[in-house]
């Protein structure tokens, strides 16, 4: 349990951190090497890749605040269950009934749990899930798009030509090498480590979002997958997604802004 905990303080921390740093690169190394020119006519493309960047950045953030400000604890819950003597350290919930766990990290009573998310600190479940959702995809599409730039900032920086598929997968190994021989710098190196992580956590982001829309598609949680329930849902998906994105789902795509209405007096989501 200590590890999870301390997992529960060092992931928003990596979280921020490397949100940061991607900010700092963009607006002071990509954007200024790859649109050098003060002509007009890349004044516009300056213009766009920073709304677009800030756009995608921007949703990320705001749907990761809407997650936490938003948590899924089950309203009038007072039952705290007693943890059982075989209970592993490992294990973070333990099940109730109708769908609700028990969280040890957050101590408290979760309705429709779906999972802990360390990046946030708190549990992902009927309240919030949408918002989780949109933090994925965005971030997703924040680190593919920094990934992009990054690559062409070391095509127009340092010449390197990507036109060979094996020249991705070669660099971080050949950066390295290169770098304790002195021939190249730690800011290269440090851009190159910086490529494979927006990779991997734009692809892990992406994989995981699709599990979560699958799974809420068909009305099913982690939780109740990993306990081996089979769920039967009745509503059809369409129904199961407008119970979790709201009826103004359109409009949380592009914002991040509060699309599903939970009331303070029930535990069940009231949608707009």
């Amino acid at each position: 349990m200590l590890k999870l905990r301390l997992l529960n303080a060092v992931a928003p921390a990596y979280f921020f951190t490397a949100t940061a740093v991607t900010f700092i690169l963009h607006f002071c190394l990509f954007i200024p090497t790859i649109f050098p020119s003060p002509e007009v006519s890349l004044r516009g493309s300056t213009m766009l890749h920073s709304i677009v960047f800030l756009f995608l950045m921007l949703n990320a953030l705001g749907n990761y605040v809407m997650t936490i400000k938003y948590p899924a604890e089950s309203a009038n819950e007072t039952v705290i269950p007693v943890c059982s003597p075989d209970c592993p350290d490992k294990v973070d919930a333990h099940y109730l009934l109708n769908g609700r766990h028990f969280c040890k990290l957050c101590k408290k009573v979760i309705l429709k749990r779906d999972h802990h998310c360390f990046f946030t600190g708190n549990c992902i479940g009927n309240k919030n899930m949408r918002y989780f959702i949109m933090f994925c995809i965005y971030t997703s599409c924040t680190c593919l798009y920094s990934l992009v730039l990054g690559v062409a900032f070391l095509t127009v920086e340092y010449s390197i030509s990507f036109e060979n598929p094996l020249t991705f997968l070669t660099l971080l190994p050949l950066s390295t090498g290169y770098f304790f021989m002195g021939v190249i710098s730690g800011l290269q190196l440090f851009l190159v480590l910086m490529l494979y992580v927006w990779l991997g956590i734009g692809l892990v982001c992406a994989g995981f979002c699709c599990q979560q829309v699958l799974l809420v598609a068909r009305g099913q949680t982690w939780c109740q997958m990993q306990r081996g329930q089979l769920v039967e849902n009745h509503n059809p998906w369409k129904t199961n997604l407008r119970d979790v994105f709201g009826t103004r789902w359109a409009l949380g795509l592009i914002l991040p802004v509060q699309t599903v209405e939970t009331s303070p007096n029930s535990s069940h989501t009231q949608h707009k």
